[in-house]
């Protein structure tokens, strides 16, 4: 099996330097971070689509740009991982998940709320498990066949997931749909909650930003 690691920036991809300060680690160095990925049955590419950045700068370009490489790359790989910053990670797998309607293989977006160069991280295990689960097949078919978000022991839908707390590891939740899988002693999928695809990939990137969301509330003036 092949799968694309592909690096957006955020915390996760963050090491300390000799005096201590958390700079950016050089991508091609994942498997020195996190060693157990060699233990994997599966080949490993990595991608980067820009220069890291952090995940608060992140625009619908950005988000067209990577719908447009994961497309490009479909049929090549069995899954995709997207190392992502926790801050927008909900808003990115939204739209890829409207972007790249029909595909039919596992999209997973992970990161981290400690750097992978800290001891207590919280990153290898979220990178290893979202890997395990993207590579999960039954009968020759992948068991995910969407856009998903992963962290600390939970799978969810892209679309249906939000960031509550920038302190907790367990930082995502859904609580309008229930978790596409739980990463306990074994890998639980809910199956009722998975989507099935109907026909094939449809890239659609054209997006408007010029859209705002408005509370109203009793009293309001025009």
């Amino acid at each position: 099996m092949k799968l694309l690691l592909i690096y957006t920036g955020g915390t996760i991809g963050m090491v300390q330097n000799a005096e201590g300060e958390l700079q950016p680690f050089e991508f091609d160095g994942l498997l020195a971070q996190v060693p157990e990925l060699g233990r994997l049955d599966v080949d490993i590419d990595t991608f980067q689509p820009w220069e890291p950045v952090d995940s608060s700068e992140l625009k619908p370009a950005h988000w067209a740009t990577l719908a447009t490489s994961i497309a490009k790359r479909a049929e090549a790989y069995d899954g995709f991982v997207v190392l992502h910053g926790t801050d927008t990670m909900a808003y990115t797998a939204s739209a890829l998940s409207f972007m790249l309607q029909g595909l039919s293989k596992p999209i997973i977006l992970t990161g981290s709320q400690l750097p992978i160069g800290v001891l207590r991280s919280d990153a290898r295990e979220n990178v290893l498990t979202a890997i395990e689960l993207a590579l999960t097949q039954e009968q020759g078919q992948p068991v995910l066949q969407e856009v998903a978000v992963y962290f600390e022991y939970q799978l969810y839908r892209g679309n249906r997931v939000f960031k509550y707390s920038s302190q907790d590891f367990d930082a995502f939740n859904s609580p309008n749909w229930s978790a596409l899988a739980d990463a306990g002693v074994h890998l639980e999928w809910d199956r009722d909650a998975l989507l099935r695809p109907d026909g094939g990939l449809m890239l659609q990137t054209d997006m408007n930003a010029e859209v705002g969301i408005l509370t109203l509330f009793p009293g309001i003036d025009e």
